[in-house]
């Protein structure tokens, strides 16, 4: 137990991905912060440590394991598989839950004026994710698909490497964390997307599509926060050091 409380919640997901829900279950964040101990992590929401522990040590016992080993993937296969996964999730996604939040706050602002908050977030949300999904696959993943050649290649020689990937990434991270707190707002602005008794289909079917939305960005922050950046900048300095 000593072991487990004191790892982040990061690495713990990380190692087994399974724990994702054991700590969003418990409106833990193991994506954004997902650098703090489990220990950290209760304290701050409030929650009974000894449950959360007592979950995660049950996995083991559970049959089969984590659907996906992302700690073990080549860091080019794991930046297309973000890609393809959440990136392609987000830009289908972002198009469908905008008009939708916005006829809910148009129709339901004046009695739920929370829907009107809710519409401005995601407006917000969707502006700064568009900017940052090209900003990782113009200049970022590329970047770090080039140091995975250099590696294959034995090395730098033709000049892949500059050094410099530790500060996209502090920009990136710094993006996530922003995002992070856009969508902890909305989730208690809405309750945790529970819709009201008066809410119809349009109001359920938008406060549905949050709640997806946010459980996927979870997943996508935590992949690049807490392997592929790590992992990006770990190589990098390998490299250079060769």
């Amino acid at each position: 137990m000593e072991n487990l409380r004191n790892k982040t919640v990061g690495e713990i997901v990380k190692l087994d991905f399974r724990a994702a829900d054991v700590f969003s279950s418990y409106g833990i964040d193991f994506c954004c912060g997902g650098k703090i101990s489990v220990a950290d992590a209760c304290a701050a929401n409030g929650t009974d440590e000894s449950k959360v522990i007592s979950e995660l040590e049950s996995l083991q016992y559970k049959g089969g394991a984590a659907a996906h080993d992302f700690d073990s993937w080549k860091l080019d296969f794991l930046s297309d598989y973000i890609i393809n996964t959440h990136h392609q999730y987000v830009k289908r996604a972002i198009p469908q839950i905008l008009p939708l939040a916005q006829k809910v706050a148009e129709v339901h602002g004046d009695n739920h004026p929370e829907t009107v908050k809710i519409n401005d977030l995601f407006q917000d949300l969707a502006e700064e994710l568009t900017s940052h999904l090209h900003k990782e696959e113009m200049i970022l993943f590329p970047y770090i698909k080039k140091l995975v050649l250099a590696e294959a290649a034995g090395g730098c020689d033709d000049g892949a490497c500059f050094g410099t990937i530790a500060s996209p990434i502090s920009v990136m991270e710094a993006e996530h964390e922003n995002a992070g707190v856009i969508l902890k707002q909305m989730e208690l602005l809405s309750a945790g997307y529970t819709a009201p008794e008066d809410a119809c289909n349009t109001f359920r079917v938008l406060y549905g599509k949050l709640k997806e939305f946010e459980a996927d960005l979870h997943v996508h922050i935590h992949l690049e926060n807490n392997i592929l950046f790590p992992k990006a900048i770990e190589l990098e300095q390998a490299l250079l050091v060769d």
